[in-house]
């Protein structure tokens, strides 16, 4: 049964346009703001809570594109979370993410990296994704095992975390020990019946603008854009999760079960009455936190032997 805190929250949350005077809830279309949008997401940044304490930034040695660590101060690294912002394509960096990736960090213990690829409608696809394998490359580069790191992301990033997956199967590199996606935006051609829901948390024609934006000219069931089109065999352990009142629903658990019928072990995780991501929500109610926990226990199960302190 969901919890009333939980009920509370999501409430506040599908009516915050309230708290900016606004009594009708936000529609996105061909004349909104891409810039107005990017500096709301990173202005309200601390909205997930404050980093904390034991949590610190360090900029990564690569310049193209920029990225971060994310570290836990009290021991050397032995793994290694590669995550992915999300934001609809068009929006989101690692510094907006700060405080959901410390979330990862400090649950499982093991440090992150984050990366600010190139967003649409600037750059379309696949600038996103090449700037995705490029950062995978670099820390092949740098020596680290593939078995010893952790694809994970949220929304549209979870859905280039699963693309990445197949564009790096595509270039014969090694995949990954495991990945975890938060309502991966799979399908970009926006087909799952719970696209006709509405969204307690993600304005009315969000997903059909930022799409189109995102696959420019290209014909937006491309594998490497909407991975739920793709060859799923040979892809690592897969933890997927999605609220039971989201549009990304079917995005997930139709991925999810494709994956499965391609041989990949895939956790599927669907909270009962929640919301897009509600993971990030950790740990502001019971089921948020619960859930995390288990992502958490997934990522560190899936990390292999103890590496020297490198990251």
């Amino acid at each position: 049964m969901q919890s009333f805190r939980s009920r509370l929250f999501i409430f506040l949350l599908s009516h915050r346009h309230w708290f900016r005077l606004q009594w009708q809830r936000e529609k996105i279309d061909w004349d909104t703001s891409i810039e107005a949008l990017r500096e709301r997401v990173e202005k309200s940044s601390g909205m997930f809570g404050r980093l904390p304490s034991e949590i610190e930034i360090h900029p990564a040695p690569i310049d193209n594109p920029t990225a971060e660590f994310v570290k836990i101060n009290d021991r050397n690294q032995d793994g290694l979370i590669l995550y992915f912002h999300g934001g609809g394509y068009v929006m989101g960096s690692g510094r907006a993410h700060r405080s959901i990736v410390s979330k990862f960090v400090q649950g499982s213990r093991i440090n992150a990296l984050t990366f600010d690829y190139r967003l649409a409608p600037e750059h379309p696809f696949p600038a996103a994704l090449d700037d995705a394998t490029r950062v995978y490359r670099w820390l092949l580069g740098q020596g680290l095992d593939p078995y010893r790191i952790i694809f994970a992301g949220d929304s549209a990033g979870g859905g280039l975390c699963l693309a990445a997956l197949l564009a790096i199967k595509e270039q014969n590199l090694p995949q990954p020990a495991a990945a975890v996606a938060l309502s991966p935006w799979t399908d970009l051609a926006c087909t799952g019946d719970s696209y006709r829901l509405i969204d307690p948390l993600v304005p009315e024609g969000s997903w059909q603008v930022y799409s189109h934006y995102y696959a420019g000219d290209q014909d937006k069931t491309h594998p490497l854009i909407s991975p739920l089109y793709g060859d799923l065999a040979g892809l690592p352990p897969l933890f997927i999760s999605a609220g039971q009142n989201e549009n990304m629903l079917d995005d997930s658990t139709r991925f999810a079960e494709k994956a499965r019928e391609a041989g990949v072990e895939v956790t599927l995780q669907v909270g009962e009455g929640m919301v897009h991501c509600y993971p990030a929500l950790s740990p502001f109610f019971v089921e948020a936190k619960e859930a995390m926990a288990e992502i958490c226990e997934f990522i560190r199960s899936h990390i292999d032997r103890p590496l020297p302190g490198v990251f």
